[in-house]
Parts: structure tokens; C-alpha cells; sequence
């Protein structure tokens, strides 16, 4: 057997040997509620977080917020000694970017405190394991990944294997709501980063790492008409609802499946009552794209619109952008190395596309490598299915064990 494959098999032994801790602690993460929009909570289980860390010996910085919760800023120096693994493929394309005071470079490593469930949930969806699951609110997404970063350092310890750069870990606490006071630190480390780890949840039972994702874009149509009675006199008024639908027609042919575009109305509300020809109305548009080029083509279409009735009068409002994360050279090859970890391991891997977005998609849009779903494997994310795979947490923890020591 080669060094390198008794290096990765090592790591998986180690977590396996943890198994039990595993299910342990994110039984603890999983009853300390975390929703988005509750400060309070989030920077409690911030705070127990951040214990666990600072237990391992990591240096921890608490980056303070007003409104939200507070962001955990993690880091672990790089050590010396040998590798884990050889080289699989060509490398990932890392470009240089470090500081002369950089050291020897810096990998981060991304998740986030928040759930989509408000407090009082645990009542109803308490933490239990059954049939070889972990359920619960926040297992999958992504109380578990948070597990997961703490079993790979100490499965990297107990088998003698140190990283060759500094691993950044950042927990933040908005990303299920738009990551609005979290995106400025994301971009500032991953400037300095060679490479970004995910750990949002897997995609499907095999467990598929996310090596594309959509951007995100929204938007809102406002439109304005002109009120009146809608018995008796309907022709004095301009009807806003009418207008809106008109509008809405219009937008769903920038829909390009061949592109994958989409442009959808989600939240429509107008009128006031049933006799009043309504003089306004609104609606969400939620955007998704594949290409960032395509980003500015579909914002173009938008700020293109134009009444159709006469006398109405159409407003549209752009929001915040998050680009994709496009499968480039970079992608490709951090994927290649996960890839070769895994067969070490006697395993395989595969990757996937997804809709949905995450803060890799800002990572990505940087021209950093990124590789995305690296979280547990399970199902039913934001659901009373949410859950994890127990066994599967030693491989995933192994996984990015290896990442952080190889790369």
C-alpha cells in the first residue's frame, strides 16, 4: 500500500473513530435555535461554535454586527510535516495572490450559523436519529457541515497529518436571507484564499459536490394606473393589475431553458378592493442565469420595460446580484483533486448543477476556485424531512480533511 492511499484511509479511520462524537455535538448545534432574523439566537450558537473551536486551539475572532448575527472568523495556522495525498490531475489554477507576509497561502473554508426556522421549532422537529439518520431542523442545512470541519481537524490530528497552508474558516450568519452584512468579509478572504471549501449540503444520496451554480438576481415591477369605480364608470380609470399582467407575459419570454435563464413572477399583490379599479400594483421577480455575461442582458430587458395601456406608468427596481458559479478550468480541477481523494479512499465521487445559489457563488465571481457542496449527505433541506446520513459523515469529513491537508 502507498503512502498516500494509507494517508487518506488513515483519515477516514480517524473519523469513523469519531462517529459517535459526531452525532453527539451536532445533536447540541441542532437544539441551540439559530434563525436568520434573531440576533440573540444566532450569536448564542455562535458563541458555542466558537467554544468548540477555541477547545481545538484555533484562533477566533467574533466580527460584531448591529443587526444581525455575528461572524466567526476561524483560523488554524499551517503546520509542517508530510501530505496526504499526491497529485491528482494538473492542479486547480490557482492564481497567485498572497502578500509577501502571506505565508505559505490560505484555504477558506465557508458555512453558516442561520436556519430558515424560527424559534420553537425544535418542539416540533426535535433532534433524534433513526434508521441511520440524524433528523432534525438545520442537520442538513448546514448545522451538520459545521460538524463536519471540526471532525476533519480532528481526524487530521489523530493521524499525524498537518496542513501545508492556513485554513480559514468563516461562519456567517445571514446567508439563508442574502448574505447582506456577510458578502464584504466572504470577498475580502477569499481574495487572499488559492481556494474556497463549501460546505453546503451535498446534492442527492450520492453525495455530489456542486462544481455550477446559478446566479441570483430579483427585482420588482411597480406599476401605477389610475383608480376608479369599476361599475360605473371603468373606462375613467387605468387598471395597474392589467398592466402588471401584460408585463408579466412579457417577462416570461426572456426564459431561455438552452441558457439556463429563468425569470419568474413569485409575489403578486394589487388592488384594494372588489369595485375599485386598482391603481397599483407589484410584483417579485426572481432572476436566475448560468453566465454572468447573461446577467446584464436580462437587467437591460428589465429597465427596457414600458407601458403597454395608456396612461399607466411601470417602475423597475433591481436588487442585489449574486454571480454564478461557473464551472471553469479552476472548478474543474479542485473537483479533480476531491475526486482522487476519494478513490485513496476506495470511493467515488461525482458532481452536479444546481439552481440554487450559496456564498460560493460570490467566491466563484472572484476568479477563485471554488468547490461547493462538500456539507453532509441527506435530503430534505428547509423541510420536517431535513436529515443526514450518519455513516456518511466520516467520508465527508475525510474528504475535506484531505482537501485541507493536499491543497
Amino acid at each position: 500500500m502507498t503512502t498516500e492511499r494509507a494517508g487518506m484511509r488513515d483519515l477516514l479511520r480517524a473519523a469513523r473513530g469519531r462517529e459517535a462524537e459526531m452525532v453527539r455535538l451536532l445533536g447540541r448545534f441542532v437544539r441551540c435555535e439559530s434563525p436568520s432574523d434573531d440576533k440573540a439566537a444566532v450569536d448564542r450558537f455562535g458563541s458555542l461554535v466558537a467554544r468548540e473551536w477555541r477547545r481545538r486551539g484555533a484562533a477566533v475572532k467574533i466580527l460584531a454586527q448591529r443587526l444581525r448575527g455575528d461572524h466567526l472568523r476561524v483560523e488554524m495556522a499551517a503546520g509542517t510535516g508530510r501530505g496526504v495525498v499526491k497529485d491528482h490531475g494538473r492542479g486547480f489554477g490557482r492564481r497567485e495572490r498572497r502578500s509577501a507576509d502571506d505565508g505559505g497561502g490560505q484555504i477558506l473554508v465557508l458555512g453558516h450559523l442561520d436556519t430558515v426556522y424560527p424559534i420553537g421549532t425544535i418542539a416540533k422537529m426535535p433532534f433524534r436519529v433513526a434508521g441511520g439518520k440524524a433528523w432534525g431542523l438545520g442537520t442538513f442545512d448546514m448545522k451538520g457541515g459545521l460538524v463536519l470541519a471540526l471532525a476533519a481537524m480532528d481526524a487530521l490530528r489523530a493521524a499525524g497529518v498537518r496542513t501545508r497552508k492556513r485554513v480559514v474558516f468563516l461562519w456567517t450568519s445571514d446567508e439563508e436571507i442574502g448574505s447582506e452584512t456577510s458578502r464584504r468579509a466572504i470577498e475580502s478572504e477569499a481574495r487572499r484564499s488559492d481556494a474556497v471549501l463549501v460546505l453546503e449540503p451535498s446534492l442527492g444520496r450520492e453525495g455530489r459536490l456542486k462544481t455550477q451554480r446559478k446566479g441570483v438576481g430579483g427585482a420588482e415591477v411597480i406599476v401605477t394606473g389610475l383608480a376608479a369605480h369599476a361599475g360605473i364608470e371603468p373606462e375613467k380609470g387605468v387598471n395597474a393589475v392589467h398592466e402588471l399582467a401584460l408585463q408579466i407575459a412579457r417577462l416570461m419570454k426572456m426564459n431561455d431553458r438552452t441558457r439556463g435563464i429563468t425569470v419568474q413572477a413569485t409575489v403578486v399583490e394589487g388592488g384594494t378592493t372588489t369595485n375599485v379599479v386598482p391603481e397599483r400594483a407589484r410584483a417579485s421577480i426572481d432572476i436566475r442565469f448560468s453566465k454572468l455575461a447573461d446577467a446584464v442582458r436580462i437587467e437591460r430587458g428589465l429597465r427596457g420595460l414600458r407601458p403597454i395601456l395608456r396612461g399607466a406608468r411601470v417602475e423597475v427596481r433591481m436588487g442585489a446580484l449574486r454571480p454564478p458559479l461557473e464551472r471553469t478550468a479552476g472548478v474543474r480541477g479542485l473537483f479533480r483533486v476531491a475526486r482522487g481523494l476519494m478513490g485513496e479512499m476506495g470511493l467515488s465521487l461525482r458532481e452536479a448543477a444546481t439552481g440554487g445559489g450559496s456564498d460560493g457563488n460570490f467566491t466563484a465571481g472572484l476568479g477563485v476556485p471554488t468547490l461547493d457542496g462538500l456539507g453532509a449527505v441527506g435530503d430534505g433541506a428547509h423541510s420536517s424531512r431535513e436529515h443526514v446520513v450518519v455513516r456518511e459523515l466520516a467520508v465527508r469529513a475525510a474528504l475535506l480533511a484531505g482537501l485541507m491537508a493536499r491543497l
